[in-house]
């Protein structure tokens, strides 16, 4: 059962973990890349709604796993679909989705309106919900309206200390390869520190696929500890919650980075704590953008790319500084999607360039970046 804090409820066949979750609903429209979504660390403390009905056929593997610490192999709190999980049926398949669902102490729905759960979503905003398991059927749904009435939400919250590594590591795995797998690459230069906010271990593979030398700190790093390891460049990861609250950190490290005209690409989260430093503002979106299939203009080039995006808040593009020129924006809304400073080597995408899952157009982003380290 899944209960809103409006009081609407959708019910369905339970997997998964058993028990209760509360979360803030949103709906998620790829049509592949399930278990890459479920453990993106952007998703802490969301329920996610998939829009395509057939999730979960294909099974789960040991390696289609986005979170890249142990901190954050819990962020999501639960998943909702339309039609029932049936056996895997793919050759990389290592165990089926409901076993894999409990393992992760996530609580799993199937047979649900997740059309209705959609429209809902879209008409009245991302709710906040109790989603719940019970092998036996037993539910009070006074008591799970209430705790979803009384949740916090996301605005105002800091996430990103929930889902960042612990203590700094070196990172070697590159690109998938067919027959291969995943592939560990020797160190290179130029070495680049990702800042971690909640990083997906794809855009650590990319940037070890053009070549770089990659060390992963924890997104409370300040100036002097990034500094003190000679980056070539920084990069400031995705992650979940509100960037003005990690800003309250984040963005002053982030202005000394910028000060010392240290090469920048943030990537969602890290386009938002960007942006901060740089003297915008952020907001709370109403349904946010959740999914595989986001077209993007590039103001620059006129180029329409098909992205992958996880946001449920962005950058009010009113509010750029004069030093700051907008480069992206979303064919949808037309919201802020990339920016770049005028007077430091920094960029940013709200989108997923590394995608896992969807399209492969932004991979040139890591390129653009690593080619203008090499350039310096």
């Amino acid at each position: 059962m899944l209960v809103l804090a409006d009081g609407t409820t959708f019910f369905g066949s339970g997997l998964g973990a058993s028990g209760e979750a509360v979360g803030e609903v949103c709906f998620n429209t790829a049509m592949t890349g399930y278990q890459e979504t479920l453990t993106d660390p952007s998703y802490a403390m969301q329920i996610i709604a998939f829009t395509f009905p057939h999730i979960g056929n294909t099974g789960v593997n040991g390696e289609d796993v986005e979170n890249a610490s142990p901190e954050a192999a819990v962020a999501a709190r639960g998943a909702i679909f339309r039609a029932p999980v049936t056996s895997p049926s793919n050759y990389r398949a290592q165990l089926d989705l409901s076993a894999w669902l409990k393992r992760r102490g996530l609580i799993g729905i199937t047979d649900a309106d997740t059309r209705a759960l959609t429209i809902h979503i879209r008409e009245n905003g991302m709710p906040h919900a109790v989603i719940a398991h019970n092998q036996a059927g037993r539910f009070d749904i006074g008591a799970m309206t209430e705790r979803a009435r009384a949740w916090a939400g996301l605005k105002g919250r800091d996430l990103a200390m929930s889902v960042t590594t612990l203590k700094p590591y070196n990172h070697d795995e590159g690109g998938w390869r067919w027959g291969e797998g995943y592939t560990r690459r020797a160190a290179k230069n130029p070495h680049v520190i990702v800042v971690d906010f909640g990083v997906k271990r794809n855009i650590l593979r990319q940037l070890i696929e053009t070549g770089c030398r990659v060390t992963v700190v924890s997104g409370s790093t300040n100036f002097e500890e990034i500094m003190v390891q000679a980056p070539d460049g920084v990069v400031l990861s995705n992650g979940p919650g509100d960037p003005a609250a990690t800003g309250v950190y984040a963005a002053p490290v982030v202005r000394s980075l910028i000060d010392a005209k240290i090469p920048l690409l943030g990537i969602c989260l890290g386009h938002q704590i960007l942006a901060l430093a740089a003297g915008a503002k952020t907001t709370k979106m109403t349904q946010g953008h959740h999914g595989a299939n986001h077209p993007v203009k590039d103001l620059a080039t006129g180029k329409v790319e098909i992205v992958s995006m996880n946001h449920g808040f962005t950058v009010d593009n009113v509010s750029l500084p004069a030093n700051v020129k907008e480069t992206h924006v979303s064919l949808f809304d037309g919201t802020n999607c990339g920016i770049a400073l005028k007077d430091a080597p920094a960029f940013s995408v709200q989108y997923h360039p590394e995608a896992s899952p969807g399209p492969q157009d932004s991979f040139c982003i890591f390129e653009r970046f690593v080619d203008g380290l090499r350039a310096v």
